[in-house]
């Protein structure tokens, strides 16, 4: 199929390592990634996703099958850092600081505007909350702040429990 699309003109292909049967479930299988890449008829680029999680494993996977690119998917939801990471990681070798809880706070408030924006004031809300969650990973006894994010359909308490996450976890380094 790759060669199909490829001599009908498409300019690059992504392809992800896992079935629609198992949707987020197992392991991606990138060994087809990379056979389709490395088949010599294949010029087009050929972008790789599935379980990209991390600056190392784009590293690996970017090595190991030769794909000119790497698609990041659910590694990103609530943490948009980690395109800054790999980037970084792939220049030089080396990890960024992970954000501070000032900049989650910050870039969480933008997504929250945006989202309002895009959506609705009220769809925008609901959809965040799914994101909550990943924005404050690791911090210790969040659940009670989650509980208060994902119930509410108020801005102004959102900012208000938002700005409280901040005060109260500020000077906290987390992973």
């Amino acid at each position: 199929m790759a060669e199909r699309l490829q001599d009908i003109g498409i300019a690059a292909l992504t392809i992800h390592g896992r079935t629609r049967a198992q949707l987020y479930k197992g392991e991606a299988d990138w060994s087809l990634i990379g056979d389709i890449k490395n088949n010599s008829r294949i010029k087009i680029p050929i972008f790789g996703n599935g379980d990209v999680d991390s600056p190392e494993k784009a590293k690996l996977m970017k090595e190991r099958y030769g794909v000119d690119g790497i698609m990041i998917g659910r590694a990103s939801i609530g943490y948009p850092w980690i395109f800054n990471e790999i980037k970084h990681f792939f220049k030089t070798g080396e990890h960024l600081a992970p954000p501070t809880i000032s900049d989650r706070v910050k870039v969480c408030k933008e997504h929250l505007d945006f989202s309002m924006r895009w959506k609705s004031n009220h769809a925008g809300i609901v959809e965040m909350r799914r994101h909550y969650t990943n924005y404050f990973k690791g911090l210790p006894n969040f659940k009670e702040y989650r509980l208060k994010l994902v119930t509410t359909y108020s801005y102004d308490e959102i900012i208000m429990i938002l700005d409280k996450v901040e005060k109260q976890y500020g000077a906290l380094e987390v992973a």
